[in-house]
């Protein structure tokens, strides 16, 4: 009986241990590192975006790499009621990312080239947005991180080639205006500035295209500015580290986060490390842009406190 016990207890243990190790975190599935990529990089579904200047890409990219932009992904109206990088109606954003080569069964590795880090996630979050983020991760620490660990670049362009998409499954995860300041306060709920820590406090004033903004941030709006996520190699920072982060913010543990800054692309990087440690999130794609144009929504400004 005691053998049998035993035998039955090592099978069960075995059986834990094998499920454990089939439950990735987020992190895992979201985050690859050099070293993964070099033993990918050949493989056949495998997409290679580069995100960054083009004269950075032209001088040397990762092999096979092809150069992403925001223009590639989004949509901006320079009018002076006009959004800048909005989401594009899903069969516009499903041919642009055709245009990338992406297909139904790609997997999409997306990385900046110098310092990129915002215009990345931008590119991963629509990538999630799209109903793609299962396939979709960023390399750490960019192409730095992919040189250091001995990768070769190169100045070879690969061919153009377009994918074929089904009609994507749109995510629910951009929300406007209306739905932010519903939020306020909300039990369950964490709007983060992702913006740099002057504005968030109302030393600098924002602008864009002679259109001055209000000064601060969305009541009651936490702050994570985006360049907090990365280390001084761009390299994400370890999940103790991002989840003290968000925690000293005020960041509870199962919130929702919801994200904005200027226009909508700083603070993909701090929606993205939301997601690393499992919280769920949303955009306020429109952002400060937006928010500022309603005078009647409600903004702190902290350096009028400070100045009395």
């Amino acid at each position: 009986m005691q053998l049998r016990t035993l035998i039955r207890c090592t099978f069960l243990s075995s059986l834990l241990i094998a499920a454990s190790a089939l439950i990735a975190s987020p992190r895992q599935s979201l985050v690859v590192s050099a070293d993964w990529l070099k033993q990918h990089i050949s493989d056949p579904d495998l997409v290679l975006l580069h995100v960054g200047e083009k004269a950075g890409y032209e001088a040397g990219h990762i092999p096979g790499a092809r150069l992403a932009s925001m223009a590639d992904v989004s949509v901006s109206d320079h009018g002076e009621k006009g959004l800048m990088l909005e989401m594009p109606p899903a069969e516009d954003l499903r041919h642009k990312l055709e245009a990338l080569g992406i297909s139904d069964k790609s997997r999409v590795i997306v990385y900046y080239g110098k310092d990129w880090v915002s215009p990345s996630t931008r590119i991963i979050f629509t990538l999630d947005y799209a109903g793609l983020g299962a396939r979709s991760s960023l390399l750490d620490g960019g192409q730095d991180a992919w040189t250091r660990a001995g990768g070769t670049v190169t100045k070879d362009v690969p061919a153009a080639k377009t994918g074929t998409l089904a009609p994507l499954k749109i995510r629910p995860i951009v929300v406007d205006a209306v739905t932010v300041k519903s939020r306020i306060g909300a039990p369950g709920y964490a709007i983060v500035d992702g913006r740099d820590a002057v504005f968030y406090d109302g030393v600098e004033t924002p602008s864009h295209n002679n259109e001055k903004q209000r000064t601060g941030h969305i009541h009651g709006a936490f702050s994570i500015p985006y360049t907090s996520i990365t280390d001084d190699q761009l390299l994400l920072k370890s999940p103790e580290e991002l989840a003290a982060l968000f925690a000293k913010a005020g960041v509870k543990p199962n919130d929702t986060v919801i994200g904005y800054c200027h226009i909508g692309q700083q603070t993909t990087a701090m929606l993205f490390a939301a997601r690393t440690l499992g919280h769920p999130v949303l955009l306020y794609d429109g952002s400060f842009q937006d928010w500022s144009r309603h005078t009647d929504y409600p903004v702190d400004n902290p350096s009028e406190k400070a100045g009395k």
